[in-house]
């Protein structure tokens, strides 16, 4: 059974996000899924002065979650074409903890949004820098939630189900057996 940390890239209450992820960590057989808010993760903003004074514990907590897993899923909001402030954040503490920064873990990148492009340019900017890490992760992009996604179903345009699962698929065969 294999262990999956998820978590929306976002500190909405209401992240789609989160859902997004949630649905994704809940469609591997068998696994055994801690998600993760990352309200529960808040810390102040890095800089190498507040470096100085320590890496916060919050920031080592996040990366204990991250080493027990066996697989992570992240789903990334959009901001202004970017990572949402609490992610990047998060990623910059974290970073600075022991190399590789996401514990060479397999990964899933999803993102979604409201709209038609479905956080794609978030998805394209995550899948570039996480990738050099890790040059096999499968990404996902749901446009316009709210159409293609219901939460007592998931997905629900066949198309969009059929490109998630592939993708899935590729996330799946990378996780210890």
């Amino acid at each position: 059974m294999p262990d999956i940390v998820a978590f929306g890239a976002s500190s909405s209450q209401n992240s789609i996000n989160r859902k997004l992820a949630h649905f994704a960590a809940s469609q591997v057989p068998n696994a055994n899924i801690t998600l993760l808010d990352l309200n529960d993760f808040e810390m102040p903003i890095y800089s190498t002065d507040r470096e100085k004074e320590g890496i916060p514990e919050k920031a080592n907590a996040f990366k204990a979650a991250l080493k027990s897993a066996d697989g992570i899923i992240i789903s990334f909001a959009e901001h202004n074409g970017a990572y949402t402030t609490a992610f990047k954040n998060i990623f910059d503490w974290i970073s600075r903890l022991e190399k590789p920064i996401w514990c060479g873990k397999p990964m899933f990148l999803l993102a979604t949004s409201t709209g038609a492009r479905g956080a794609i340019t978030v998805l394209e900017l995550a899948h570039l820098r996480l990738s050099r890490d890790n040059p096999n992760i499968p990404v996902f992009s749901l446009p316009s939630f709210g159409e293609n996604f219901k939460t007592d179903e998931g997905i629900i345009t066949s198309e969009l189900r059929a490109e998630f699962e592939k993708a899935l698929t590729l996330f799946v065969a990378q996780l210890p057996q």
